[in-house]
């Protein structure tokens, strides 16, 4: 059997059945770690053998959709993806289990700043991040599986201690059309000059195929971040002279 439970909890018996796979997502907060099961429970013997005897039945694979259990979809291979629901397997009878687990990430978001890498204090840094939404594929039991992130929300970390969460990454100013150093949804103007790191993280709604093109959501974003972008803010000041830095290099703030 196949579960798909919400993150953090232990794995549920669900469904009861033989031979399927019971797979949990959990949900780290930077990644989707599935952690499947395949569980046998031995059943008693046929004809009054003895418990421990060599004519006792074998694990059953369901293959009949209409035989399983409600909330699930077969999937092929005897294996099943149910709904979470109330079950257990035959009492006092060991269960035979094997686990495999599988990881997902998604890949960092593009971090972009303009003027590109300086401002001026006091006036507005236009930041623009960008992320798309991406599928990374893998194997459970040799089985593929699917987890889909599509991007929800961008969270600014400026790397003054301000912090502004956006629905959006962004755009430049020539594709909002309005002029340089004009505030944006994205845009941040720092109070003192210096070099400041700037970060973002995306937060990403995650879901998850079993192989069967039915997309299970995982609870809770998944997030990614891109940090390191340097933007060294200068302080302007102004004075009157009587020559162009062209025509006297050595003139105030040439």
């Amino acid at each position: 059997m196949a579960l798909l439970t919400p993150a953090a909890t232990n794995a549920p018996t669900g469904c009861s059945g033989f031979g399927w796979q019971n797979a949990c997502a959990s949900n780290s907060g930077s990644q989707i770690d599935i952690v499947g099961e395949t569980i046998t429970p031995q059943r008693p013997p046929r004809g009054g053998g003895n418990p421990g005897g060599s004519d006792s039945a074998g694990p059953e694979s369901p293959s009949d959709p209409e035989a399983l259990p409600p909330g699930c979809t077969l999937i092929g291979g005897g294996f099943a993806v149910c709904e979470p629901v109330e079950g257990e397997v035959l009492p006092g009878i060991p269960a035979v289990t094997a686990r495999d687990v599988a990881s997902f990430a998604p890949g960092g978001p593009a971090l972009a700043g303009e003027p590109d890498g300086v401002g001026v204090v006091g006036m507005p840094v236009n930041f623009v991040a960008s992320a798309s939404a991406q599928s990374v594929s893998g194997t459970l039991f040799g089985r593929p599986v699917t987890v889909r992130f599509t991007p929800s929300a961008f969270v600014f970390d400026y790397g003054d201690g301000t912090t502004a969460r956006s629905t959006s990454g962004g755009a430049s100013w020539g594709e909002l059309g309005q002029a340089q150093f004009t505030p944006t949804a994205t845009s941040h103007a720092y109070g003192e000059r210096g070099v400041y790191q700037v970060a973002v993280t995306t937060e990403y709604f995650a879901e998850v195929d079993f192989g069967v093109g039915r997309w299970f959501p995982v609870n809770g974003p998944v997030t990614s971040t891109t940090a390191g972008y340097p933007v060294e803010v200068f302080e302007v000041r102004t004075a009157l002279v009587d020559k162009t830095c062209d025509e006297n290099p050595a003139g105030p703030a040439c």
